[in-house]
């Protein structure tokens, strides 16, 4: 193993955010309403990738300060909106949805972003796209 590539692998561990994958990524979001005659398909960023975190299996031996869990989240978010077709007068329809500008490796924030990951897959629709 070569001298620049030891020294290249030790500065990335010790540094954490070099070896981070955290960017904003392609997603497609699908979004219907109960009243709405379609389901419409949005193309949006997301924050996703990889995060270096510290093993938090030696709890009682280390400070809190030690033990940080960082995900991939937002930096920087917008907000656009969607016409959904097909809906009734009486009905809103629009849907306002994020979109990732950039994304950084920190704390998960719940005021604007789901810090659980569910098995069940709900991003698909049950009406007609357009």
């Amino acid at each position: 193993m070569s001298p620049f590539f030891l020294l290249s692998l030790l500065f990335s561990l010790a540094f954490g955010r070099t070896a981070s994958l955290c960017a904003p990524s392609e997603y497609i979001i699908h979004v219907e309403k109960r009243e709405c005659a379609y389901c419409l398909a949005i193309n949006t960023t997301i924050c996703a990738g990889f995060c270096m975190t510290r093993d938090s299996n030696g709890k009682k031996l280390l400070l809190k300060s030690a033990l940080s869990q960082n995900v991939c989240t937002y930096k920087e978010i917008l907000y656009q909106t969607a016409l959904i077709p097909g809906c009734p007068l009486h009905t809103i329809p629009y849907y306002s949805y994020p979109v990732a500008v950039s994304c950084k490796c920190g704390k998960c924030n719940t005021d604007y972003s789901d810090c659980v990951h569910e098995k069940v897959r709900t991003n698909y629709c049950t009406k007609p796209q357009k």
